[in-house]
């Protein structure tokens, strides 16, 4: 996870690694929307299609802007409080006739924030200031913290980046993101309880969040609890069906099994 352009979490084992630190972007496309939030790709497409999800691109390569992501962390929320997703439509329909109105589009100017997004992936190096000036301003307070530490990361100013990090998750103490970055750094400095703390809480907040599973399986693995690491990684299996990597994850898991099975008592 120190080469920002690699993804370097993996097995003792010839598995791929499967996550990098995650930033808040300005767009997501169906795969990055079903992986960060467990939702199927049949369920984002038929919400976009019925106009309650906008999306920024047409089909069928639906893209989708920060707008629709704050759309679908609401959707988490009422799914932690126990609604199924037919209330969640049904609610969001609600929401969609309510706010409906009929104006003239007016030509909007970006917020800090947003702006700083853009900036950010062209790697324009005044991204940063863009979000220090959102959070002054208390505009995405949260992912503005959360996206900084990206960026002093990449600077390898990693002290910074916990602060960051850290205040991400006081201005927002379930912003998945925040608690996945702090994950990764922990797990970068050799603290494995408390990368598989953070793990565990972005996998409470968001459990459709399947690259937190390979992660943490791997954390269980190096912490010697091998139940745990089999359970968590056929946890990502059945989140992501179709990993190209299948194959030697069914491969880790069976030998996972046996090596649970010779250790348990007769």
């Amino acid at each position: 996870m120190k080469d920002q352009g690699t993804k370097v979490i993996s097995f003792p084992s010839p598995v791929p690694s499967k996550a990098d630190y995650q930033r808040v972007k300005s767009s997501y496309t169906i795969k990055e929307i079903k992986q960060l939030f467990g939702l199927s790709e049949k369920t984002i497409r038929r919400w976009t299609e019925q106009g309650i999800i906008q999306a920024s691109s047409p089909a069928p390569d639906f893209v989708y802007d920060f707008n629709a992501l704050t759309q679908f962390r609401r959707v988490r929320e009422l799914r932690a409080q126990g609604h199924s997703l037919r209330q969640i439509e049904a609610e969001l329909q609600g929401q969609l006739n309510l706010f409906r109105v009929e104006t003239p589009r007016l030509a909007r100017l970006l917020t800090p924030f947003e702006e700083a997004l853009l900036l950010h992936e062209q790697g324009d190096a005044s991204a940063a200031e863009h979000y220090l000036e959102a959070i002054t301003e208390g505009d995405n307070v949260a992912e503005a913290y959360c996206n900084l530490g990206i960026i002093n990361l990449e600077r390898g100013q990693v002290s910074n980046a916990l602060d960051n990090f850290t205040l991400s998750l006081k201005n927002d103490p379930r912003h998945v993101e925040a608690h996945y970055n702090l994950a990764n750094l922990y797990y970068d400095a050799g603290d494995l309880q408390l990368a598989k703390l953070h793990y565990e809480e972005a996998a409470q907040i968001e459990p459709g969040f399947s690259l937190v599973y390979f992660n943490l399986s791997l954390v269980y693995h190096k912490l010697g609890d091998k139940s745990a690491a089999s359970a968590t990684l056929e946890k990502y299996r059945q989140l992501e069906p179709e990993d190209e990597d299948l194959e030697v994850l069914n491969q880790l898991l069976k030998a996972m099994k046996r090596h649970r099975s010779s250790s348990d008592p007769c």
